[in-house]
This record gives C-alpha cells, sequence and structure tokens, in this order.
C-alpha cells in the first residue's frame, strides 16, 4: 500500500475484475491495408491478420461506391446551381462509409454526421428523402426507425452519445443491435466523444466508433486537433480495441469494420477505427480550400483515389468485366437522373410543421409562436390575394 492508503497501481491491475478484462488490441504504426494504391492485393504485416473479402463482396462494395460518387458529384453540381441550400461533399471518402454500411445488418443502426449522406444514400433512403435536409425542406426527410439510420448530426460528437444510449438499451434489452456511429478527426476534439468513448467501453455497449480522418476539421489540420501518434490510439485509454485503417482501401475498411461489429454483436464490447482518408472537395460549398491546403497536397490524394484502387484490382482480377462496368454505370446514370428530377420538382411545404412532433403536450411558449406564425401566414396570403 501507498503511505496515502491506495493500493498500488500493481495491486489494481490484478484484481479480480481486471485481471479477467481482455487485452485490447493496439492499433499498428501504419495502416492496415489488404489493397495498395496500385490495385495490387497486400501480404506481410500490413494485412495484421485480416483477410481479403470475398469477390463477391468487393464487386459489391465497388458498386456502392461507383453510384455514391455519381450521386456526390450530382449533388454538388445541383448545391453550384442553388437547388440546395448546401451540401458537404464525402468525395474521396467512399471506402469509409460505404465499406461500414456493407458491414451492417438490417436490425443494425447508423449515426451519421452531416457528411455522411453517401452512407444515408447506400443504406436504401432515396434522393428526395435524402436531400430534404440539405434542400432545407425538412429537419429530417426520412423515417429513422424504418432505416435503421438516425438524424444527420450537425453538432460535433453529439451522435456518438446517441449511438452510445441506444446501443446500451439494445444490449439491456437482449436484442442483437449493433450500432455504428461515424465521426470526423474534429470531432475527438469534443467532450461528447470522450463521454462516448468512456462509457462505451465501461458499459461494454455494441457499438463502433469510425473516425474518418480526412485531415481537416473545417480548415483545422490534424496536428492542431491531437498529440497522439494517430486517432486510434485514443482507443487505448478507454479499455477497447483501436485499429489504425487504411480509409481509401475498401477492402480493409470492410474487414476490419464487419469483425468489429460482429465481435460487438457477440458481446465483445466497442471499437474504435480510424479510417485514413482526405476530402477532396472543400468542407461545403460555402468552403474556400485554397486558403488552408494546396494543389499538390490535393494532386497527392487524389492518386490514391479509393474507387480507381479497388476497380484496378477488380479489373486485373478478372471479376469487374466491361459488361458489369457498364450496368454499374447505367445504373448510377439513372440515380443521378432521379436525383436531378426529385431536386427540380417543388415540394409542398407547410411552415406550421415545424412547431408538429416537438412535444407530446405542447407547452404555452410553443403554442404562441405557431399562433404568430398562423397569424403571419394569414396576413401574407391575404396580401398576395388583394
Amino acid at each position: 500500500m501507498l503511505a496515502s492508503g491506495f493500493p498500488l497501481l500493481h495491486d489494481y491491475r490484478m484484481s479480480a475484475s481486471a485481471a479477467a478484462r481482455e487485452e485490447p488490441v493496439r492499433p499498428t504504426a501504419l495502416p492496415i491495408s489488404l489493397i495498395d494504391s496500385k490495385g495490387t492485393a497486400v501480404t506481410g504485416k500490413r494485412n495484421a491478420g485480416f483477410a481479403r473479402p470475398s469477390d463477391d463482396v468487393l464487386l459489391d462494395l465497388y458498386r456502392r461506391m461507383v453510384v455514391a460518387r455519381r450521386f456526390d458529384v450530382q449533388v454538388s453540381a445541383l448545391t453550384r446551381q442553388g437547388r440546395l441550400a448546401t451540401y458537404p461533399s464525402a468525395l474521396g471518402q467512399e471506402a469509409c462509409e460505404i465499406s461500414a454500411v456493407a458491414s451492417l445488418q438490417v436490425q443494425d443502426w447508423i449515426f451519421p454526421t452531416y457528411r455522411d449522406t453517401i452512407a444515408v444514400l447506400s443504406r436504401g433512403v432515396s434522393p428526395a428523402e435524402t436531400l430534404a435536409l440539405f434542400r432545407g425542406d425538412w429537419h429530417l426527410g426520412f423515417d429513422p426507425g424504418r432505416y435503421r439510420i438516425a438524424p444527420q448530426a450537425t453538432p460535433l460528437a453529439t451522435q456518438a452519445l446517441h449511438a452510445v444510449g441506444l446501443a446500451t438499451a439494445a444490449k439491456l434489452k437482449g436484442d442483437d443491435t449493433v450500432a455504428l456511429t461515424f465521426l470526423g478527426d474534429g470531432s475527438t476534439s469534443e467532450g461528447d466523444a470522450h463521454e462516448a468513448f468512456n462509457f462505451a467501453a465501461v458499459w461494454q455497449a455494441p457499438v463502433v466508433f469510425l473516425v474518418q480522418n480526412n485531415q481537416y476539421a473545417i480548415s483545422v489540420p490534424v496536428a492542431k486537433q491531437t498529440h497522439a501518434r494517430t486517432f486510434a490510439d485514443k482507443a487505448i485509454g478507454y479499455g477497447m480495441p483501436g485499429y489504425f485503417v487504411d480509409g481509401n482501401d475498401a477492402a480493409a475498411m470492410f474487414a476490419v469494420i464487419s469483425s468489429s461489429v460482429e465481435r460487438a454483436r457477440a458481446g465483445g464490447g466497442p471499437t474504435l477505427i480510424e479510417g485514413l482518408t482526405y476530402r477532396v472537395e472543400a468542407h461545403t460549398n460555402s468552403d474556400d480550400p485554397t486558403r488552408y491546403r494546396n494543389k499538390s497536397e490535393e494532386a497527392k490524394w487524389r492518386a490514391l483515389d479509393p474507387l480507381l484502387r479497388l476497380e484496378k484490382y477488380l479489373t486485373a482480377a478478372g471479376i469487374l468485366t466491361p459488361a458489369i462496368a457498364s450496368d454499374i454505370s447505367d445504373e448510377a446514370e439513372a440515380l443521378a437522373t432521379a436525383t436531378r428530377e426529385a431536386m427540380s420538382e417543388t415540394p409542398a411545404v407547410d411552415p406550421l410543421e415545424l412547431f408538429d412532433h416537438v412535444y407530446v403536450n405542447e407547452r404555452p411558449a410553443l403554442l404562441e409562436q405557431r399562433a404568430f406564425l398562423e397569424r403571419e401566414l394569414a396576413a401574407t396570403e391575404a396580401g398576395s390575394r388583394s
């Protein structure tokens, strides 16, 4: 015992509860990779013991990524045309987001951020429902219960706490549900992220934290977010496994995420995964990235394009044939067309819907605000008729 009366750290580590704990996986020094930037299969220590997914899985990931890329480019164009209020592009981050969605089962939930629109789309939400938020029509354009998708969070890291709450509730109920939440590198600087990591580890909640390290939190680089070697290293302090993964390698991302999801489902608790990737486009359409990064940096990361990497591998292996590639391209173009058509329609929006579903029993202040808006709308309508 120490003079203060506290047990030695060694005694704590050897206590019954601590000794029963599994030593968590520690992040590797280099990012885990299964297919390199040239489209070649990776062997040796870089794969960290993970097996390359089957050809069918890789082809499905490629198809989803092509469709998501075409959607993202189309939406960015529509935003520049003024048909959406704003849009945070995920161009270059497709391997992280698509692999995550593909790793889940139907009963699992995702908790996305504002940049994870292609993940929402890949989960099965229609373009019109997906983009209602960015068009300013609704706070949320789809039914979360139907798709098992929480609202896209704009405040940083708040959705991580929601994911842990749902996962913990599922565990208490005996459901085999896993929650996966996306985070950006900047989100890890928020107190909510710490609380989510700590709670999940203490309660062994079935949740996977996926940090998409795209190098910048708006204009703030990684060096000003953390002094840690990697974001994945943060897992060590919470007593949960941490994985540092090549975020532009869809094969590696799928292998690590799917393994972590099934570990959580089996009662193994949470996992923190860092996907090292890059935001190719601006933060949003109102951002000017030339103020904080240079063209050579962007060119370097464009050469590491996750979609082209997987395409090279599948083509060389004879898995992606010209006929299949043509079918996938047609599917992507059909979705782009449907997206343009959906954004060309003018929805009938009732401003009074803002007050619906806020409280079960509406409060006096809310009723006053509704009455005020009703009078304003009535006056505007009367003025337009006169």
